[in-house]
């Protein structure tokens, strides 16, 4: 017998502005949201090539602007922009990057509790629309909270198609992992009696499809592919809302990924390349058409396998043997998660180790 639905607030972005020159919209969106003190965050090489554009942009619309620089998403870079925004007491913050700006933005914005806006300038992870974040505590283990989405999203479909290619095969390969995520749920509801609402579950689902449908175009980084992309990570972002918890749109592939994260700290591989790779595995355990997911990777130019994404072959299975441990969520990994001869052979039958 499945679990009532628990009560829950469904909080979605007030606004979302997506296409060429969105990011022209910026000061009419503030203006329309009545903040003028903005505590603006960017990485230091997005800063260089954008985000310092934003602000001398809004200080010329008559904002005041305090920027500030988020370098990484440990405990320290948190409270380094925590301490930021208690000094300048924003009426917003606005963040001007990619995953790790986005996240930082987010969970400073919850604390502090004030509205954020993201304007992403690359889609390598679903979270640029979520209320979820993932980070860093003190001893450096990855860790997922639930908080609020933006009050708005501005994603400049120009500005993100001139991001590196590697962020946007990154970001397809988190969003095609809810082709695995959706299935953890439906096992977990099934099993554990577990709630998962079909409408979040379809929309999850659904992104998948469609960065799916359009892989060719993603890949060669189309106006159309792009936009795909982004709507699509926001549609993520609204389903996770919608369920309350990242559920529909993360299970093992995710949990996959971050066991990586702790396993082998020294890699230079992101998230979404890992969920990627993560995907063929648990595909192959559900028995879905995994083979299909590696050529839609494939597609994209996203790594398959452990020599692409630059990780030994003993760190992927001891991932694996992990996984199941990262958070208590039930998938297909099940409660008492791979043993290592079976880590070893699933590795091996997806290809992705030698």
């Amino acid at each position: 017998m499945m679990e009532e639905k628990p009560v829950h607030t469904i909080e979605l972005p007030a606004k979302v502005v997506v296409g060429s020159g969105a990011l022209q919209q910026l000061p009419l969106l503030l203006d329309i949201f009545k903040r003028k003190r903005i505590v603006m965050l960017t990485g230091p090489h997005v800063g260089v090539i954008i985000g310092f554009d934003v602000a001398r942009m809004l200080a010329r619309e008559g904002f005041e602007v305090q920027t500030g620089i988020v370098k990484g998403i440990a405990s320290e870079d948190v409270e380094e922009t925590r301490r930021l925004v208690i000094d300048v007491e924003p009426d917003i913050i606005v963040a001007v990057g990619g995953g790790r700006v986005i996240d930082v933005a987010k969970y400073v914005a919850y604390i502090s509790n004030i509205n954020f806006i993201s304007v992403p300038t690359a889609v390598s992870h679903d979270g640029i629309a979520s209320p979820a974040v993932s980070l860093r505590d003190v001893s450096g283990y990855p860790v997922s909270k639930f908080v609020k989405p933006p009050l708005a999203v501005v994603a400049d479909t120009e500005v993100i198609a001139r991001a590196p290619h590697k962020l946007l095969t990154s970001g397809f390969g988190d969003i095609i992992g809810k082709l695995t995520s959706v299935r953890d749920a439906l096992l977990a509801r099934k099993i554990k009696g577990e709630y998962v609402g079909d409408y979040s579950l379809a929309l999850a689902k659904m992104s998948a499809s469609m960065v799916a449908e359009y892989a060719e175009a993603i890949a060669k980084h189309e106006p159309e592919g792009v936009s795909v992309l982004v709507e699509a990570a926001i549609s993520c972002g609204v389903a996770m809302a919608i369920a309350g918890s990242s559920r529909p749109c993360s299970g093992s592939e995710h949990a996959f990924s971050h066991a990586l994260d702790i396993i082998y700290p020294e890699k230079q591989c992101l998230h979404g390349e890992q969920v990627g790779i993560g995907t063929i595995m648990m595909a192959y355990l559900h028995g879905l058409n995994w083979k299909r997911i590696r050529r839609l990777l494939q597609t994209v130019g996203a790594p398959t396998n452990c020599e692409e994404l630059g990780v030994p072959s003993k760190a992927i299975v001891e991932a694996l043997k992990l996984a199941h441990k990262v958070r208590d969520r039930y998938t297909i990994l099940g409660e008492g998660g791979l043993s290592e001869a079976a880590a070893w052979k699933l590795a091996k039958v997806t290809q992705v180790t030698p």
